[in-house]
């Protein structure tokens, strides 16, 4: 086991590297938040699906797999379509209204009154993928290296926590294109071809196995149905997800490079359901489902190459836990303590003071700050939760059933007002809520019904008062449409440029982190 440590240790330490080199190119604020908004497709489709793929994607996806055989592939794929519905049909007008926050596009289309509700809500949701997040690395540091609980989530979090607050989106960005080639490597080429081969071949898997776990629907057409309302629908809306389109360098990045995340998706999806049905073949009678990912790359890899596989569990859980948090703390800052602090009078906004270097230096200061903030407090819920489980189900409940119908009816309704969002808002929010107590946390029928109320309320509101003044509505399409007179982003215009050579900009940034680390180059 000596080699798989020093694999994870040297992948640990490459981490904290390139968020002490994100550290010194987050000069404002948009590099720090939004990386410039300055990815090119290569390593925007790279970074988009390291943050969906989680580890509950990975480890998740395989128990999946393992209790329910290829159908057991719907959660992953369902994230997957989600991403390629956003990416083909929202990309392109998200990314051009040059915001950082999903509450900030409320302020716009509806002006102003659903953005500290919204903010509210979404916080709530991110602190929560963060917390879950974070409280898989127990079971990872527990299969690696035998640690307690609480040591594992500290030492995990304290990882993430660290090259978050460094570099910000940077350091978010370059350590989750180095995840996914890790996930690549060490899921889809190393794990899934030795676990078919270790379990006899396919031929072998479906004669010792029932027919069922081959079927496309064996998990159950009510639970892919779920499984679409929840996590495709909560692709749409996530600010963890908005935050990485916000990082595209133009529409076109954001719409081929979210589809190519999209479809790589979905081929994670079936590999995770296949390693999961082999596993099931070699080890019929394990305690729990979710045991099937470290089972099989523990018994079924050789020494090395199971040091990169768990990696690859590592990197998943990391590269979804770094982009949560730092939603969370934009959200948190610039959505609530920002409100907050005008409400009192105390946050007057000086835009010339903000393109100043001090003013700049001072919006990273506070977004720095509040990463560190979210992440001690994401830290301290993960170490005294137990249910994971029902607090995530919770938070995407909320955040589907309260906020999808008053974003997706502001991009596409344009009689939609700021009363009709604020009913929905409430409406499904509570209507969730109050279905989730009388019916369970895991019920299904809380987001079915919370949905409906929201668009009901949406629809009958919205048109029972007076429509968005025209002036409103004409400035904000003027920011859907991309026009200079609707940017407002303090670093200048931005756009596909052709001069900008992405290949050489990545060769630059991992020279220039591997340059102090020549042992860890050579390997």
């Amino acid at each position: 086991m000596a080699v798989d440590y020093a694999v994870i240790v040297l992948y640990l330490a490459g981490m904290l590297a390139m968020g002490w080199w994100g550290m010194r190119r987050a000069k404002s604020k948009s590099d720090f938040l939004v990386a410039g908004r300055r990815l090119g497709p290569v390593m925007y489709s790279g970074t988009m699906a390291a943050i969906v793929l989680g580890g509950a994607s990975t480890i998740g996806g395989v128990g999946l797999g393992y209790r329910y055989g290829l159908s057991g592939a719907w959660m992953v794929f369902t994230i997957g379509l989600g991403l390629l519905a956003l990416s083909v049909f929202f990309s392109a007008r998200i990314a051009r209204l040059k915001v950082y926050t999903v509450s900030e596009m409320l302020d716009l289309r509806y002006g102003g009154s659903a953005g500290i509700i919204s903010g509210v809500v979404m916080w709530a949701y991110t602190l929560m993928l963060a917390v879950t997040s974070t409280i898989a690395y127990a079971t990872i540091f527990d299969v690696l290296f035998g640690m307690d609980r609480t040591l594992s989530i500290v030492l995990g979090g304290a990882i993430v926590v660290a090259y978050s607050t460094l570099g910000g989106m940077w350091s978010i960005t370059l350590t989750d294109m180095v995840q996914f080639v890790v996930k690549t490597i060490g899921v889809l080429l190393l794990l899934l071809p030795l676990a078919v081969i270790k379990a006899g071949g396919f031929a072998a898997m479906k004669a010792q196995l029932p027919n069922d776990y081959f079927a496309p629907l064996g998990i159950g057409g009510q639970t892919v149905f779920t499984y679409v309302l929840i996590y495709s629908f909560g692709m749409l809306i996530g600010q963890d997800i908005w935050q990485r389109v916000f990082t595209a360098r133009g529409d076109k990045v954001a719409r081929l490079g979210g589809t190519a995340a999209g479809t790589y998706c979905l081929v994670y999806a079936l590999a995770g359901a296949v390693i999961g049905t082999a596993a099931k073949v070699l080890y019929p009678h394990l305690g729990s489902p979710d045991d099937a990912f470290a089972t099989i790359v523990k018994d079924a890899l050789p020494v090395g190459v199971r040091g990169l596989v768990l990696a690859a569990a590592l990197s998943a859980v990391m590269s979804t836990s770094s982009g949560a948090l730092i939603a969370c703390a934009t959200v948190a800052h610039n959505d609530i303590w920002a409100r907050v602090k005008r409400a009192a009078g105390t946050g007057a906004h000086d835009g010339a003071h903000d393109k100043t270097h001090s003013g700049a230096r001072d919006e990273v200061r506070g977004n720095r700050v509040f990463i560190l903030l979210m992440g001690l407090a994401v830290i301290v819920i993960a170490i005294a939760l137990n249910n994971v489980v029902e607090a995530l189900t919770l938070a995407y409940n909320v955040l589907v059933g309260g906020l999808l119908v008053p974003i997706l009816g502001g991009l596409l309704w344009k009689r939609g007002n700021a009363a009709g969002a604020l009913a929905s808002v409430a409406v499904g929010g509570l209507t969730v809520i109050g279905l989730m107590i009388s019916l369970g946390i895991l019920a299904d029928e809380p987001i079915y019904y919370g949905l409906i109320a929201s668009l009901v309320a949406y629809a009958a509101v919205s048109l029972a008062t007076e429509p968005t003044d025209p002036e409103l509505l004409t400035a904000w399409r003027a920011r859907l449409a991309g026009r200079p007179d609707g940017a407002t982003d303090e670093d200048g215009p931005e756009g596909d440029d052709p001069e900008d050579d992405e290949a050489g900009d990545t060769a630059l940034a991992v020279a220039r982190i591997l340059a102090p680390f020549p042992v860890t180059g050579r390997v």
